[in-house]
């Protein structure tokens, strides 16, 4: 083997450093994935979900636009599908439309009372009025005083103030779509852009018809409606 030969197949033998389109460095002892390790990380919190936020993981975001075909076709071997908002800087995955083939449902649905999805509602709202000037920051007094009118006859101000306490932990904690403005204070918060993605407006004309139905007395109360499908493993919180 002559010296010019000799360093071709060293060559041929160090893996590309991870652009998608070849073998990276392995980041560990026999590692076979072709994707750098940021976009492993992106394709990571998308599947963990609910959603990957450009503005809080500024890295991720972009190894995610880097990699998209690449991540999008792993997602696709999941089952999955990913949805991109590159002006909102928002992603997520979903369940696949397979139509009938036998297909696992790797994304779960969020279960939601009523109250939940009335709140649900009332942000969604104040998002599309508000995001073309920017960050939409509300307060919890404005969101609660809009939620009063679900207030039911025997619930005293204590008690329903309670409820409102649990779902505005879940806008937080469960579906993540508020977010502590900074110094702020904790009362104030920013409603997260993909919001006006996971929610139609088919399902807001869905819900708000159900809603209606319910305050002419026409009929029982029935449990919450599911909002869409979003990110995080089946059986995770």
């Amino acid at each position: 083997m002559t010296k010019d030969t000799m360093t071709d197949a060293v060559e041929q033998a160090v893996p590309s450093d991870g652009d998608g389109e070849g073998p990276m460095a392995g980041a560990w002892r026999g590692d076979t994935g072709i994707l750098s390790v940021p976009s492993r990380q992106a394709l990571l919190a998308l599947i963990k979900g609910p959603y990957l936020s450009g503005r809080q993981k500024p890295a991720v975001w972009s190894a995610l636009l880097a990699d998209e075909s690449v991540i999008r076709s792993r997602l696709h071997e999941l089952f999955l599908d990913l949805v991109v908002d590159g002006v909102a800087e928002v992603a997520f995955v979903r369940n696949a439309e397979v139509g009938e083939a036998d297909a696992p449902r790797t994304v779960r649905s969020e279960s939601l009372s009523f109250l939940d999805t009335a709140m649900l509602l009332v942000l969604r709202e104040l998002l599309l009025s508000r995001e073309g000037d920017g960050r939409v920051i509300v307060g919890q007094d404005e969101v609660y005083e809009r939620l009063r009118v679900y207030r039911p006859d025997d619930h005293d101000d204590k008690l329903f103030t309670s409820r409102l306490n649990s779902s505005w932990s879940t806008m937080k904690n469960r579906l993540r779509i508020l977010h502590s403005a900074g110094s702020v204070g904790e009362d104030r918060v920013e409603i997260s852009p993909v919001l006006r993605l996971i929610v139609s407006a088919e399902q807001v004309h869905q819900i708000e018809q159900e809603y209606r139905r319910i305050a002419e007395g026409s009929g029982l109360l029935v449990p919450g409606p599911r909002t869409d499908e979003v990110g995080g493993e089946e059986g995770n919180a």
